[in-house]
């Protein structure tokens, strides 16, 4: 018998563990501003050259009121390599102003609070809060889990936030974050955009478009 939308995509989730038991947000953090900043600096841009950036961005600018007064010029040169950098330097530092100004200093650790920050939308909000504040929010959604949940016949919806609410409906809350991070990792090492390895993808068999989509 043919399992059901929400049995695959459980079932999904299960062999998504055993892929990947080990899988951790990949950004360089050590605080939840910290993880707000790399987070910001990731849009369009990979993990790999966030990290390379951020070490020498936080040596200078270690917290939220460092950040909020640092020199708009300095951020824009240290973040220049993540693309978009003077639109990203204004929302990290319109952020960090607002966190000083209504939030004591703290990243807030709510949604509602969280979206009303310059620059933050779901996708953001739901990483910091799974990974700073250990809270299922929502599913993140970036490109890599917008093109696999297609792929796997999960939704069918283009846009992030139907795509998360679809998610939603089929995953466990506890799970939303483990299902956003292990299908990020299957993403970049096995669903590639261009060239998924299909053949060796331990998801084949679940897949109803198997060479893509």
């Amino acid at each position: 018998m043919a399992l059901s939308e929400q049995e695959r995509a459980l079932t999904l989730l299960a062999r998504l563990k055993e892929l990947y038991p080990n899988a951790v947000c990949t950004l360089y953090y050590k605080t939840p501003v910290q993880l707000l900043v790399a987070t910001m600096l990731s849009a369009q841009c990979t993990d790999e050259r966030v990290n390379q950036v951020t070490p020498t961005l936080f040596a200078r600018f270690p917290d939220a009121e460092a950040l909020a007064q640092a020199p708009r010029e300095e951020i824009e040169t240290l973040i220049r390599s993540t693309g978009f950098y003077r639109n990203k330097a204004k929302n990290i530092q319109g952020a960090c102003k607002m966190i000083v100004s209504e939030f004591g200093g703290n990243v807030p650790d709510t949604m509602k609070q969280l979206l009303k920050l310059p620059g933050v939308a779901r996708k953001t909000a739901n990483v910091v809060l799974a990974h700073a504040y250990g809270v299922n929010a929502g599913v993140t959604v970036d490109t890599h889990v917008k093109r696999l949940s297609n792929r796997l016949g999960l939704t069918e919806k283009r846009d992030p936030k139907q795509i998360e609410k679809d998610l939603m409906t089929l995953l466990p809350q506890a799970e939303w974050q483990n299902w956003s991070i292990r299908l990020i990792y299957h993403g970049r090492e096995v669903c590639k955009a261009r060239q998924p390895l299909c053949d060796s993808c331990a998801l084949a068999d679940l897949c109803p478009f198997p060479g893509g989509k």
